[in-house]
């Protein structure tokens, strides 16, 4: 649930197939390694940078090997499940495409975010080199069909969008929030992306706040992108199962209230009391447990 441009391609040996930036890049796990593949490449993308796009994508800088051995220590409910998903980690995504991924992740499911996702790149984004895989899994050995891939849409690309076009494309009312943001970040003297980069060097608070003032933001989303694409490693989006979650092992004493601002702060203190500044990917490790 942090990206949805990535389609498994492959079984034998298991295999996905999305896009990072300006690259369709084909992933394969190995029994002891991940071997990556970039198929395409868009303007400006250059193969010497390739495994540095790939290293900043999944934030390879950052080491589990080194955070999980005191997350274990601090939660029993964490010691269980770690070693069930051991490669859990946080990518680093580029922030508009997080913004607009996440907003149209509200009251929704993967499945139907992933459709939405892919119309707003297909129509509006540039096209990228055709790559392996259809979105469904080949037999063992098969020769999948073409997949074609685009590079997620500029601000300008997405600014062809109107509200119309995308209520009668299946977004609802998400529609209004998807060109309002687009419009005001547009407006922004520094322009729309560089303001959104800018807000990985603010504080957490701060960068929440801001990504707040744009339509169909609210904490929750908002915490997500701040996670997922500002480096903003503390963040705890707190939907129904992280609720249900703090709750069970956390916070016992906040059964039955509201989750209010207030309580959703609460929960964010009692995650990096207990994790610590990286708090938000020993939550992840937890989130995909429950789920």
């Amino acid at each position: 649930g942090q990206s949805f441009r990535w389609r498994q391609t492959g079984s034998e040996p298991l295999e996905f197939t999305g896009v990072i930036g300006q690259r369709a890049v084909r992933l394969r796990q190995l029994p002891d390694d991940v071997q990556y593949q970039v198929v395409a490449r868009g303007a400006g993308a250059a193969a010497a940078a390739d495994a540095a796009a790939l290293h900043d994508y999944f934030n390879l800088g950052t080491r589990l090997a080194d955070l999980a051995p005191s997350w274990r220590a601090a939660c029993p409910r964490y010691a269980h499940v770690h070693h069930l998903l051991p490669g859990a980690r946080m990518l680093r995504q580029d922030p508009l495409e997080c913004s607009m991924e996440f907003i149209c992740s509200q009251n929704n499911h993967i499945q139907r975010i992933h459709g939405m996702v892919e119309r707003l790149c297909r129509q509006h984004g540039t096209p990228l080199l055709a790559a392996a895989g259809d979105g469904s899994v080949p037999p063992a050995g098969a020769t999948p069909a073409k997949l074609a891939l685009h590079a997620f849409p500029t601000l300008e690309q997405l600014s062809a969008a109107t509200e119309e076009e995308l209520r009668a494309d299946g977004y609802g009312y998400r529609a209004k929030y998807i060109t309002g943001s687009v419009a005001q970040l547009l407006a922004k003297p520094e322009g729309g992306a560089a303001w959104l980069l800018g807000l990985r060097s603010v504080p957490y608070e701060e960068a929440v706040e801001e990504l707040c003032t744009l339509p169909g933001i609210g904490p929750k989303v908002a915490a997500c992108i701040a996670l997922f694409s500002l480096d903003k490693h503390e963040a705890i989006p707190v939907d129904t199962h992280v609720w249900a979650l703090a709750c069970k092992y956390y916070l016992p004493h906040l059964r039955g209230k509201s989750l209010t601002k207030k309580v959703h702060g609460e929960v964010q203190a009692a995650f990096v009391k207990r994790f610590g500044p990286y708090c938000g990917w020993a939550h992840n490790t937890l989130f995909i447990a429950e789920l």
